[in-house]
């Protein structure tokens, strides 16, 4: 019986594409970025809450990023602890998996309050639970997708904020 080969997924890179998101990134304000990283959020938290229903540390920390662009009211301890939660669920999920990330993702994300490039932090590790998540054979294609919209999407929120 001939064994069926499986085409061996290449391991995901955090490695952001430094060129247009970075130079977009440098010339956005705080609050925009941390409203950008909430948003590259929200669209892979369900990789998390429906495998883990019951844990809302990754939740809370964008409760928390949240409540921050709402009052600009900033509590290192709070921004902090709820940072490590959401860090603490990734790491209690164990294995390189799409919840996993979502969950490193929002603990990136709430960081963003205290230094505004933690907000690249929450998009990559938002591509990588969207990597993670895909079939292999279209994985580069949803890739090329996700980070296209989250590029659009932080042009939209600049010219948004620009307006205001």
């Amino acid at each position: 019986m001939k064994s069926e080969t499986r085409k061996k997924r290449p391991k995901f890179s955090l490695t952001y594409e430094v060129g247009p998101i970075l130079g977009l990134v440098r010339k956005t304000g705080h609050k925009t970025l941390a409203v950008w990283a909430i948003d590259c959020v929200q669209r892979v938290l369900p990789y998390f809450e429906e495998k883990y229903p019951e844990d809302g540390r990754p939740r809370k920390a964008i409760q928390a990023l949240r409540k921050w662009i709402r009052t600009g009211i900033f509590r290192m301890a709070d921004i902090r602890k709820a940072s490590l939660d959401a860090h603490a669920a990734a790491r209690e999920v164990g294995e390189d998996n799409a919840a996993r990330s979502a969950a490193r993702a929002a603990g990136q994300a709430v960081a963003t309050a205290h230094v505004s490039t933690h907000s690249v932090g929450a998009a990559s590790y938002a591509l990588q639970a969207v990597y993670r998540a895909a079939n292999s054979s279209d994985a580069d294609a949803v890739i090329a997708k996700e980070r296209d919209w989250q590029y659009q999407h932080l042009l939209r929120l600049r010219e948004k904020s620009a307006s205001e």
